[in-house]
């Protein structure tokens, strides 16, 4: 694993400045075995325990956030195949995954966070006998223009909605340009239009019911795993702060200061993931989330600060480092998180 990390430090500015779809990275991943994380034994996988994966994605996302992004993504996808029902799609589609062989992803924000104010639906799905009839706009696909499969849904018109793993090669699957974005346009992030789209009944993978996005595994809105990966990126600008700490003595106090914090962080983190907010307000996941999202602002501004000019050429760690941060801010990010992101912007107690 420390040979991988470090291999990914190494190509992370890389990434970012060509904007290139990181194939390399996610074929280390590969090799090493990660992509099996998710995936049961019987597919070709290795699963490995909530705690490691967690750790693994902090390991990540401390060496290329990108690629860390992205593996998130995919295995949201991965988890949802292999939790559904249908043992056959699951002996099609895992095994190939598991090996790196094919890439999907998922389209679920307008199913949680994204498009939720608006009445009609961002995906209609309208059930015909052994298909379903999809019609819209899938948004914030990562790696859309790569991915077999999309792991999306859409609301039928009573309301309930579907889960279902949806072949990119299908008539009237169209992949939309990738967006330019502030940080991590190299994950080739698009809208994925559907126009008619007949898909089979067995790639259903959960509903219809109401709010599918609650059935089953997948890691929701503000989970942890979205915290933790803000923690990795804190981690990182820690580490650039306490490497200008050796050689400049009036910052020991603010590295110490991040240091701790990064501390608390990471213990509360890990700890509720293993215990849970034992009924605790500041152990809860939006509470996490929000100290995740305020230090991963605040340590890499800092770093940025300690950096100087240099730190604001592009393609410096401390600039990368900001321009990611701000990716917290509006990725899977409840109202209560963000509530608290602007209260604190705002300098209100108590938010």
């Amino acid at each position: 694993m420390e040979t991988l990390l470090k291999r990914l430090a190494e190509l992370s500015l890389d990434v970012d400045r060509h904007t290139l779809w990181p194939q390399v990275q996610l074929q280390a991943l590969a090799d090493a075995g990660v992509l099996g994380w998710v995936i049961p034994q019987q597919f070709g996988g290795g699963e490995v325990s909530p705690l490691t994966m967690l750790q693994g994605y902090e390991d990540l996302s401390a060496a290329c956030l990108t690629t860390a992004f992205i593996l998130t993504q995919r295995n949201g996808a991965c988890q949802r195949i292999a939790a559904c029902d249908n043992a056959e799609l699951k002996s099609r589609l895992l095994p190939d995954l598991a090996s790196g062989k094919t890439f999907a992803t998922v389209g679920i924000s307008h199913l949680t966070t994204s498009r939720q104010h608006i009445h009609t639906p961002a995906v209609q799905a309208d059930i015909e006998r052994d298909v379903i009839r999809l019609n819209g706009s899938i948004p914030w696909v990562t790696g859309a223009v790569h991915a077999s499969y999309i792991v999306t849904g859409g609301a039928c018109p009573d309301g309930r909605q579907v889960l279902v793993a949806l072949p990119t090669g299908l008539p009237g699957v169209t992949v939309r340009p990738y967006a330019e974005l502030m940080a991590f346009t190299a994950s080739h992030t698009a809208s994925v239009d559907v126009e008619n789209v007949l898909l089979p009944m067995d790639h259903v993978l959960a509903g219809p019911v109401e709010g599918v996005m609650k059935q089953g595994q997948g890691g929701g809105t503000g989970s942890l795993t979205t915290s933790v990966l803000a923690l990795g990126l804190a981690r990182r600008a820690g580490k650039l702060i306490r490497d200008q700490a050796k050689e400049r003595p009036d910052l020991t106090d603010v590295a110490q200061r991040f240091t701790s914090e990064l501390q608390a962080l990471h213990n509360d983190l890990y700890g509720a993931a293993e215990h849970g907010d034992q009924g605790s307000p500041h152990l809860s996941a939006a509470a996490i989330r929000h100290r995740a999202n305020s230090l991963a602002l605040r340590i890499t501004q800092a770093a940025l600060g300690i950096s100087k000019g240099a730190g604001f050429v592009k393609g410096h760690p401390a600039e990368l480092a900001v321009r990611e941060a701000m990716f917290f801010l509006v990725w899977s990010c409840p109202q209560p998180v963000v509530q608290g992101v602007l209260d604190e912007l705002a300098c209100r107690a108590g938010g």
